[in-house]
């Protein structure tokens, strides 16, 4: 009679780099471009950017492309790398990860099934969405297609109800990022109540973070419309910006949206019209020195040639 096969007793079947040490850090480009779909709904279609010599087009997986909330798993890699760097470790693209330690980092102490539905379902677009841009990492450009993840493998377990659930992943980033954060040197860190905003205030925090971490800096809204990488109108995005402004949830800094009037333009019958033109101002919020928060004065408005 043949003997029965036993299974193996098998460990780990990765060796994790989690749980996670270092600070929460995110590299610059992917902070500073629209590289990511602001909805929860797949966005199905193609997302082209231009703006001075910068070229980015983004074409969609089955699943539509890799969203603001998917970003999540990219930081925590990404962060994973830069501390294992500031450890003096080998330099690597592969990081081997506990899902518990991203749930822990990203703010969800308890995941729920559809949480590591979502994860799975994020791992999915990250790896088939696929990225064309002349941004250069690392003094190198890519031409062609990459994506954010060349490798993605999970570790799962059957549990006694017969459920499988997710333990650890292992993941590759692309040379164009891997690059980045290797060899650009240019890691920023990020407020831990990042993981509580809506995406535009995700992307007004990076671009903040990006544009002023000591000082002001202003944009018209028409470039930061492009910059967040929204599909709204202007009109609704300004109303949306002043919910953001008075709310004041932005971590570490602040927004103000100001009107500036403008008697340059003329109507049909060569009449000069004043017409508002929006901008919006980045400045850092400071502490007072028992810790609470305070903002610094709202400059006036600007009437430009009154």
């Amino acid at each position: 009679m043949a003997k029965a096969l036993q299974a193996p007793v098998q460990g780990r079947l990765f060796e994790l780099d989690s749980p996670m040490t270092g600070k929460v850090q995110g590299e610059r480009s992917i902070m500073d471009f629209p590289l990511f779909a602001l909805s929860k709904k797949a966005q199905m279609d193609e997302i082209r950017y231009e703006l001075g010599d910068v070229t980015i087009q983004i074409k969609p997986s089955a699943m539509g492309i890799a969203t603001m909330w998917d970003k999540e798993i990219l930081i925590y890699v990404s962060s994973a790398i830069a501390s294992r760097m500031c450890d003096k470790a080998p330099a690597s693209r592969e990081v081997k990860f506990n899902t518990h330690d991203f749930f822990r980092v990203t703010g969800v102490p308890r995941p729920s099934k559809r949480d590591y539905d979502r994860f799975t379902e994020a791992l999915a677009r990250l790896q088939g969405t696929q990225i064309q841009t002349n941004i250069e990492t690392g003094n190198k450009g890519t031409r062609g297609f990459f994506s954010w993840f060349s490798e993605a493998q999970a570790e799962t377990r059957r549990m006694p109800d017969g459920s499988v659930q997710m333990e650890a992943v292992k993941v590759q980033i692309c040379d164009w990022l891997a690059r980045a954060i290797t060899q650009d040197n240019r890691m920023y860190n990020y407020h831990h109540d990042y993981f509580r905003l809506g995406s535009i205030e995700r992307r007004l925090y990076e671009l903040a973070h990006c544009y002023c971490q000591d000082d002001e800096y202003e944009m018209s809204i028409e470039f930061l419309s492009t910059k967040i990488g929204s599909q709204a109108s202007l009109a609704k995005l300004r109303q949306h910006l002043k919910r953001i402004e008075a709310n004041g949830r932005l971590p570490e800094y602040e927004i103000v949206v100001q009107e500036e009037i403008s008697e340059t333009e003329l109507d049909a019958r060569g009449r000069r019209i004043r017409k508002p033109k929006t901008k919006v101002l980045f400045r850092p919020k400071t502490r007072k020195p028992d810790g609470t928060r305070t903002t610094l004065p709202v400059p006036p408005k600007v009437l430009v040639g009154s």
